[in-house]
This record gives C-alpha cells, sequence and structure tokens, in this order.
C-alpha cells in the first residue's frame, strides 16, 4: 500500500477544529483549507491558478495529499475542472495505481469507463445510509474517489462522516458486543427482489462463483428458481492499518430489515419468512441484533454526519476506512462516478474493544 508510514496526530479532536486561514501550497499552484467553519472534513484543495490539471498536479504531491487523508478521511478538490470519467480515472491511478473492478456487489451500478462506475442507481427519492463502501465483507478498497460530472438541482449531496468518531459516539456497551459478536449478513438472490446473483457476481458461472464464496469464507446454497443464499460473517469494527485507530465498519443498519420503509418491510414479510429476504444482519452467531442497538448506531450516525452540495468538476477522495459516505435524494439530472483503488484484507485489522 502507497500510505505514508507516520499515523496521522490521533491527538487531534476531528470535529472540532475550526476555519484556519487558507494556506497556499508548493509553488503558490494550491490553495488549502477546510471546506466548513466547525468540521476538519473534508480538506478542500483549490488551484491558486489557472491551467493546472489535477491528476498531473495530485501524482505529484501525493505525499501531502495522503497526509491530509490519514488527518481528515476526506480530500475535495475544487475547482480543478474535472469533466470526464477518464479524468477521474487518470488521478485515481496517479494516486493509487490500478482501480478495482466492482464486485460482490449489493448496489446496481454501470461500468462507464475503464473501472469508472456510476454511483448507486437507486431512485431519486430514495436515502442511502451512511456506510463505508465494501465494509459487508472483508476485503475493501482502501479509497474510494467520487467525481461530479452533473449536479442536480436541488439535493443529490453525498453526506460523509468520520468513522473514528461515529465509534466514538456509539454507546459503549453497544459497540463492544458488535465487535466482540461481528455482523452476518444474509442474502438471498432472486425472485426479482434484489439483484440476480449474476449481476452481484459479475458472472452466469454457478461454478465462478462457489469458487468465490469459498475463497472469501462465504457460505452458501442454491436454492429452487435459480436463487442463490450467503451468508457471511464479517468484522463490525475495525483498525486502520497506518493510524492503528479503531474504525466503526460495518453495514448492519443498512442490510437490517429495519432500515427498509415500514409499508416495503411489512409487505415483504407478509409474503414470505424472514430467512427468505433479499437480506438481512445478524450478529455473528446468527442471533437477532436489537431494535435498541441498531436506533444508537443510527443516532450516531445522524450526529456525525457533515453534507455540502456538489458542483460540476469536483472530486471527493475518502480514506475507506475513515470516512462513510451516503446519498440524499435529489431532483434533477444527477451524474456522479465512482472509483475504488487499493485492496485491503480486513482479516489482521479486526478491533477487539
Amino acid at each position: 500500500m502507497s500510505y505514508q508510514d507516520t499515523p496521522a496526530d490521533q491527538g487531534t479532536k476531528v470535529g472540532s477544529m475550526r476555519r484556519q486561514a487558507v494556506r497556499v501550497s508548493p509553488a503558490e499552484l494550491v490553495r488549502e483549507q477546510p471546506l466548513l467553519p466547525n468540521s476538519a472534513l473534508p480538506w478542500m484543495i483549490t488551484p491558486a491558478q489557472a491551467g493546472i490539471g489535477l491528476a498531473e498536479w495530485s501524482a505529484a504531491h501525493r505525499h501531502e495529499i495522503e497526509s491530509h487523508l490519514l488527518k481528515t478521511g476526506a480530500v475535495l478538490f475544487r475547482d480543478f475542472g474535472v469533466g470526464s470519467e477518464a479524468e477521474l480515472e487518470r488521478f485515481l491511478q496517479g494516486m493509487s495505481g490500478d482501480l478495482l473492478e466492482y464486485t460482490y456487489r449489493s448496489t446496481p451500478r454501470k461500468q462507464v469507463a475503464g473501472n469508472i462506475y456510476t454511483s448507486t442507481e437507486y431512485p431519486a427519492d430514495q436515502h442511502i445510509p451512511l456506510h463505508n463502501e465494501l465494509s459487508y465483507t472483508r476485503e475493501w478498497p482502501m479509497k474510494i474517489a467520487f467525481c461530479c460530472l452533473k449536479a442536480a438541482q436541488q439535493g443529490g449531496e453525498t453526506p460523509i462522516a468520520d468513522s473514528r468518531r461515529i465509534y466514538q459516539a456509539i454507546d459503549p456497551a453497544v459497540r463492544k458486543r458488535f465487535a466482540s459478536r461481528q455482523v452476518m449478513y444474509v442474502r438471498t438472490y432472486g425472485g426479482g427482489l434484489d439483484l440476480p446473483w449474476e449481476e452481484v457476481f459479475q458472472t452466469s458461472d454457478r461454478r465462478a462463483v462457489e469458487e468465490f464464496c469459498r475463497s472469501h469464507g462465504i457460505e452458501f446454497e442454491w436454492k429452487d428458481d435459480n436463487r442463490l443464499r450467503t451468508r457471511q460473517v464479517s468484522q463490525a469494527v475495525a483498525r486502520h492499518p497506518v493510524t492503528g485507530e479503531t474504525v466503526w465498519f460495518n453495514q448492519a443498519h443498512l442490510f437490517h430489515v429495519s432500515g427498509l420503509p415500514p409499508a416495503i418491510r411489512e409487505s415483504l414479510l407478509s409474503a414470505q419468512q424472514e430467512e427468505d429476504l433479499p437480506r438481512n444482519v445478524y450478529y455473528g452467531d446468527g442471533s437477532p441484533i436489537e431494535a435498541e442497538a441498531l436506533a444508537e448506531i443510527r443516532r450516531a450516525l445522524t450526529q456525525e454526519t457533515v453534507s455540502f452540495p456538489w458542483q460540476e468538476g469536483d472530486v471527493l477522495l475518502l480514506d475507506n476506512m475513515l470516512t462513510a459516505h451516503a446519498r440524499t435524494p435529489f431532483v434533477g439530472p444527477r451524474k456522479i462516478v465512482v472509483g475504488m483503488a487499493q485492496t485491503y484484507s480486513g482479516r489482521e485489522s479486526t478491533a477487539s474493544v
């Protein structure tokens, strides 16, 4: 991995920082400051003069950008005029090498150029809760970058939150319970209710699916009508491989049936058994997660949320372990594209506190 070896200053209280004076970076090429007056994230970098290309500048200043990522978890590049999927790909390749394919999917997306994808293609009126990308698995990208090619007329923000602060905000008894028991994700593909397994695993070959599951510690069971059920126990909290900080890192609140709108939840449960739901989540031993625990998690997520409007050409780079992201409902056309990089195996990062 390309992270610097020196951990971030863990004595800094990220959310308590005030707006700093704008400072000019190397050779007065860019200006840097927090975007928001009462939050350290995102850290914003803008060009100080015309004609500075983001991909070229960032490739030459990776160390500085990595330092900001480790401290704040999010860097916003604004006014560089990024206007295409190819430009986003060049930027992320310069920062992190080859981009990752989006496999073992949980949401619908389209591949638009290279390994650049559309953001989750849920209907515009739906809210997507805070989450860290692929935190329902045991392997995930360490970096994820978003680029705004077209901002919505209204709404459509990508709220973010510091995963370290989320962990600290959750009641200690709840986070200790999750850390020790972990999280089991149960998914049933097919039946027209969620993504088909062919889209999730990006193949129509059952043997390839089975091999993927075996190599990733996923239990699988073929059902009738071309359905597939999987179970995987993954981390609830994890430690960042560079800073050593503990982060809240799971999607229990998002996968749990209680996260569905009441009408949809009642309709699903009236038509089938709980085990046949498209997705649900339990403690790692298969026991149910208490409603009170999920409510506490959602409270902490809401408390730590930071939001700002997109501007066309914006690029938002996140350390995927340190910062969660979401999506608000929107009106009008919106195009946000996404790239991911630096696979990390979480088998060694599961925290025990």
